[in-house]
């Protein structure tokens, strides 16, 4: 079996800064990590790995920095690690990011893909949905618990109030939760040799689209407008009982015609 794992390199910061010409993220000096989603997704990878002696290749999209996380992947347990950097691609959106996931997915070769939910960075949740329909492969998202019996795939996945129990024959893209599991730390045996391990580079000269296809040019999302939101009016504090309490609340939604008199 060979499994895919699409990991993203994100800023390691709540405090993201957009250009305000282009509207993508400024990833200069801020510290960069592994989303932490996809790092349940490799840990789930792995699991299976450990289970049924699964193949785990560990992708990533980014500026050549991105290696970063591809190494912290072999230490953690990975058997193959692909980088896919090209200048052609800066400032893809979600859906050219998955058109370019999808045919390397495609070019490689795989039984089953796991991504994290979303990113951190971005947080719309779209990529890995969109992986599955440019290839046609079925998708289930949200997994809180993967289960694999032959060439079938049962997930619990996780809805607004409920939780829902689905099966699907292999191939299929899962994406992962962060209450799927604990990702395990890098193995110390792993770590000195991590720096040794190949990478597998992956331009445009292999992926051959057309430059109007890709990057900030081919994307159809735009961003028009970013902003910071500012700060809260300052809360008023009352001392009292609770009842007294209670009337005061009710007095203010009342005022502000939040509820009937």
């Amino acid at each position: 079996m060979r499994i895919l794992v699409f990991a993203k390199q994100v800023p390691d910061t709540t405090e993201v800064k957009v250009d305000p010409v282009k509207g993508t993220l400024i990833r200069d000096g801020v510290k960069s990590i592994m989303n932490p989603e996809d790092k349940n997704a490799l840990e789930a990878a792995l699991q299976l790995k450990d289970k049924f002696g699964a193949k785990v290749t560990v992708i990533t999209m980014g500026p050549p920095t991105a290696e970063a996380i591809l190494r912290e992947s072999y230490a953690m347990g990975a058997d193959e690690a692909v980088l896919i950097t090209d200048p052609l691609y800066a400032g893809a959106d979600t859906w050219v990011t998955s058109m370019i996931l999808a045919r390397t997915a495609q070019i490689i070769g795989f039984d089953l893909i796991l991504t994290g939910r979303q990113a951190i960075d971005g947080d719309t949740a779209q990529v890995g949905i969109e992986i599955a329909e440019h290839i046609g492969i079925p998708v289930i998202a949200y997994a809180t618990d993967i289960t694999l019996k032959d060439d079938t795939v049962v997930v619990t996945r996780e809805l607004d109030n409920t939780y829902e129990v689905i099966s699907t024959k292999l191939p299929c893209l899962i994406t992962c939760t962060k209450d799927l599991n604990k990702p395990r730390y890098m193995r110390i045996s792993n770590i000195f040799g991590c720096f040794d391990k190949p990478i597998t580079i992956l331009n445009n000269s292999i992926l051959k689209f057309d430059k109007n296809e890709v990057g900030l040019v081919g994307s159809p999302t735009k961003v028009k407008k970013t902003f910071t939101k500012g700060p809260k009016v300052q809360g008023t504090i009352f001392n009292g009982t609770p009842e007294e309490g209670v009337e005061v609340i009710l007095s203010k939604l009342k005022s502000e015609k939040i509820i009937n008199a």
